[in-house]
């Protein structure tokens, strides 16, 4: 399975949009949204694309009834978590979180195949050692956004454990990632 990793969108609904398209195009099943979209407008765009969306909020929360009731409304396509998000997909072990040093010290534990984060608006694909001897995927997508940085996502494989950095333009913000 492959997923589009995204977050700090902040309003950009229009950026948001375009990655979720080139990730759809790519094959992309689900998208995982790691906070700081502020609210439903940003959001809309991205949904009527078709693919089912996981959404954390994040620091800059926006309105949390709104989002309620837009993932009521999805017909099961927005699944919003609150803070932190605990899912599984395609059997892998997946945590999304907001605040990048909370990501790490969730990688740390080994109970994740996979932790997701932003905030920092600073990408970066590591494997991350954990406290039970096992290493653990720790992907920040950066700002889809563009915020004082370049507008990056990850495309995720579930399959393999590989994870592509890129930038809207479509093309990779760095060497392959994995």
């Amino acid at each position: 399975m492959r997923v589009c990793i995204v977050s700090d969108s902040h309003d950009r609904a229009d950026a948001l949009r375009q990655a979720v398209r080139e990730a759809k195009a790519l094959g992309a099943e689900a998208v995982l949204h790691c906070g700081d979209l502020i609210g439903t407008q940003t959001l809309k765009p991205a949904l009527a694309l078709g693919l089912p969306v996981h959404l954390i909020h994040g620091n800059n929360l926006g309105d949390a009834q709104a989002l309620h009731r837009l993932a009521a409304a999805s017909e099961g396509r927005l699944r919003y978590h609150g803070a932190d998000a605990r899912i599984e997909l395609a059997g892998r072990r997946i945590f999304l979180v907001h605040q990048d040093d909370y990501g790490h010290a969730m990688a740390c534990t080994g109970h994740w195949d996979l932790v997701c984060c932003g905030h920092s608006h600073r990408a970066e694909v590591r494997s991350v050692a954990s406290v039970e001897g096992r290493a653990t995927w720790l992907v920040n997508p950066g700002t889809v956004a563009g915020l004082a940085a370049p507008s990056t996502w990850v495309m995720g494989d579930l399959a393999a454990m590989r994870f592509e950095l890129k930038e809207l333009e479509g093309e990779p913000a760095s060497p392959h990632l994995q």
